[in-house]
């Protein structure tokens, strides 16, 4: 136990819980949570939701729900092993699976971040675009410095950190509440669009767009990070206190994906309401999005807050992604390299990919490597859902802090769920490409 490698050394169980006082503990605990939710706001998310909002209206509001609702539940999962185990995701997977099947693990976990990471880099690169003029393959060079800015950070305290990603989720936020009130949506069809419609699963485009959807709201790399993250803080390891930091991780994550869940579907109502409304169904790319804005709500400031939005949606999500790599990385091959070398490899493995997309595919694609990229992620998502569901309902590995029945019931069906919609996806994938 004591030889184990700890998760994020550098950081490891650095913050201290006070012993009395929920709100000063609820305080202490939050955090976490926050880092984990701007990953369920990245802009993957946003090209999925404007093309869904664009065609489909609300219709596709039910399905960023029911995702979000998964994702509170996984989400607490992680907590739950972290605080319970000592261990992430990635450090279990390596001690309890084979050194071939963690290998596999580790591939897939590497393709699902550099996914992740290609939507972030493009959608800030575009930001940088839309808002100033600088060209795409400058923009990522120059969003890919975020490195150097997550180690100075690190290097003053965790809490900081988090400060500034909370910060950059509070201007997600706040733009999306004036773009709401600038377009003005009909919230009767917002109601209806909540209920689940059987058409999603018989429309070929309206189910990748779904599944694009659940892609990019529970992501693979996510599931990682949390279970680390969570063990920043300094708890006492004794059962009640363990169950204390589950139930105010959980707490924390809880909120945090509250909040991913109103700006994800504010992203979605927007493009609704001003797209497909208006006749624009067809919006599928994010510069199309920024240039109709402000003609379509008259409101001259609707563009640029929509771009700066998307920057920090953009780098904030970047900065989380960045971290779930080293982790990932030294969880699943116990690399013990410096830092700033294990954060430029894994920075690296995400600019290399967006650089060559851009110079092969143009500036044009964006939108539909956006797109692509989250229909990866979901693809690689139950490598890592079912290992997490695995390892909490092991009471041989968990202790008293199993899942309980009914979560064990409803995890299991949560892994099936996201299995199965992405079996449908490759069949009706390759039926088209056959037809």
């Amino acid at each position: 136990m004591l030889d184990r490698p700890q998760s994020l050394p550098e950081v490891h169980r650095t913050i201290p819980i006070p012993q009395r006082g929920f709100w000063r503990k609820l305080l202490a605990y939050a955090g976490p949570g926050y880092l984990v939710s701007v990953g369920y706001m990245d802009p993957g998310n946003w090209a999925t939701d404007i093309a869904g909002g664009s065609k489909f209206g609300y219709t596709l509001l039910s399905v960023i729900m029911l995702s979000n609702l998964m994702a509170i539940l996984l989400q607490s999962l992680c907590v739950r092993l972290g605080v319970a185990t000592g261990r992430d995701l990635a450090q279990a997977c390596r001690d309890y699976f084979s050194p071939r099947v963690s290998l596999v693990l580790w591939v897939l976990c590497e393709l699902a971040i550099a996914a992740c990471d290609l939507a972030e880099l493009l959608g800030s690169a575009i930001a940088l675009q839309l808002l100033w003029g600088i060209p795409l393959v400058w923009g990522v060079c120059i969003m890919a410095l975020d490195v150097i800015v997550l180690l100075l950070l690190q290097s003053k305290g965790f809490r900081y950190v988090e400060a500034l990603v909370i910060t950059l989720v509070a201007t997600i936020a706040g733009c999306f509440i004036a773009q709401i009130i600038f377009a003005r949506p009909d919230f009767g069809s917002i109601l209806t669009g909540f209920i689940p419609d059987h058409q999603i699963l018989q429309n070929t485009e309206m189910l990748y767009i779904a599944v694009g959807i659940l892609g990019a709201t529970v992501m693979p790399h996510n599931l990682y990070l949390h279970s680390a993250i969570v063990q920043t803080r300094a708890w006492e390891a004794t059962s009640e206190k363990k169950w204390e930091a589950i139930k105010f991780g959980t707490i924390d994550s809880t909120l945090a994906l509250s909040l991913a869940l109103f700006i994800n579907a504010a992203i979605l109502i927007v493009a609704a309401a001003t797209f497909h409304t208006n006749g624009y169904q067809d919006v599928a790319e994010i510069e199309d999005a920024y240039q109709l804005l402000s003609p379509l709500l008259g409101v001259g400031a609707a563009s640029a807050i929509f771009g700066f939005a998307l920057l920090a949606s953009g780098q904030s999500s970047a900065l989380t992604a960045t971290l779930a790599g080293q982790i990932v990385m030294e969880g699943f091959l116990r690399l013990q390299l410096p830092p700033w070398l294990r954060r430029l490899a894994t920075r690296l493995l995400a600019v290399i990919p967006a650089l060559i997309a851009i110079v092969i595919f143009g500036e044009k694609s964006t939108g539909q490597l956006l797109l692509l990229s989250q229909v990866v992620l979901s693809l690689q998502l139950s490598f890592a859902v079912v290992p997490l569901v695995m390892f909490t309902s092991d009471r041989r590995l968990m202790g008293e802090f199993v899942n309980p029945r009914w979560l064990k019931i409803v995890a299991s069906a949560i892994a099936i769920i996201i299995a199965s919609l992405n079996i449908w996806l490759i069949i009706q994938t390759i039926q088209g490409w056959l037809s």
